[in-house]
């Protein structure tokens, strides 16, 4: 081994009630971490302890996976809340996940922001700063993860909270090392082995090849694989291959 290390991680347990959504069981053989919907924008009790349970049985790291409470839009609509709203919510959340980990005999390791939440915190500094305050008043000395180069991860860094650097196999870069807008043709990969390919390079060398063949900078400590897509396991599957080819561990945050 080169000493390189990954973690994989995967959004989890998105259904609720008679809804079931992505493909959780199949993804948990090859993914290291999970983020765990807590009640808002996905998620309900008895799918909470379900996926608690299951997560623990594979061995997997715990996150909460905080959303916007706005379930007909998954989470993923833009809501106009105050800071205060924000640590409620999320502070809220991860209690209630937290509760269900514990019962289990587990230890929850991080919070992750689900879908517009997490990009509201990377361009509004005071919604970042309340989901960091929320994640260390809960006292279970949570890690924060967040985009590669985010404010987010700038504002965890400053409170002195530990935080991993997400990276995104399935998605396209800008030479910013910002992810390209989903509205743009290309941004989204869908050959397996082009994302492969590019989660190799990016714990190898620290970058992403962007759309135009320029390489954009980035940190990769976790790699997001989506579990909603029709091929989410076969993806999972190939880039797990390709990083232990290329002499890279991987393994969950908590165990480097």
């Amino acid at each position: 081994m080169n000493g390189k290390s990954i973690d994989l991680n995967c959004d989890f347990g998105e259904g609720y009630g008679a809804y079931t959504f992505g493909q959780d069981a199949e993804l948990l053989q090859y993914v290291t971490s999970v983020n765990i919907a807590c009640g808002f924008h996905a998620g309900d009790p008895h799918t909470m302890r379900r996926a608690v349970e299951m997560s623990l049985a594979a061995g997997t790291a715990i996150g909460a996976h905080p959303g916007l409470p706005d379930r007909l839009g998954f989470g993923r609509r833009e809501m106009a809340i105050t800071a205060e709203e924000a640590y409620d919510f999320t502070v809220y959340q991860i209690g209630a996940l937290s509760a269900f980990v514990r019962a289990a005999g587990g230890r929850l390791q991080h919070v992750k922001p689900h879908g517009a939440l997490y990009h509201m915190a990377n361009s509004n500094s005071a919604i970042a700063e309340a989901i960091v305050r929320a994640a260390s008043a809960a006292g279970e000395s949570l890690m924060v993860y967040g985009q590669s180069g985010s404010l987010l991860l700038e504002v965890a860094r400053r409170e002195g909270l530990a935080f991993a650097s997400e990276v995104f196999a399935d998605r396209a870069y800008e030479r910013d090392g910002s992810l390209m807008s989903r509205n743009k043709p290309g941004a989204l990969i869908t050959d397996e082995e082009q994302a492969a390919a590019q989660a190799v390079a990016m714990v190898k060398n620290g970058h992403a090849v962007t759309i135009d063949g320029q390489r954009a900078p980035i940190q990769a400590d976790t790699i997001c694989l989506h579990g909603d897509g029709p091929h989410a396991v076969q993806f999972a599957s190939r880039i797990r291959e390709a990083l232990i080819k290329a002499d890279i561990r991987v393994e969950a945050l908590g165990k480097k």
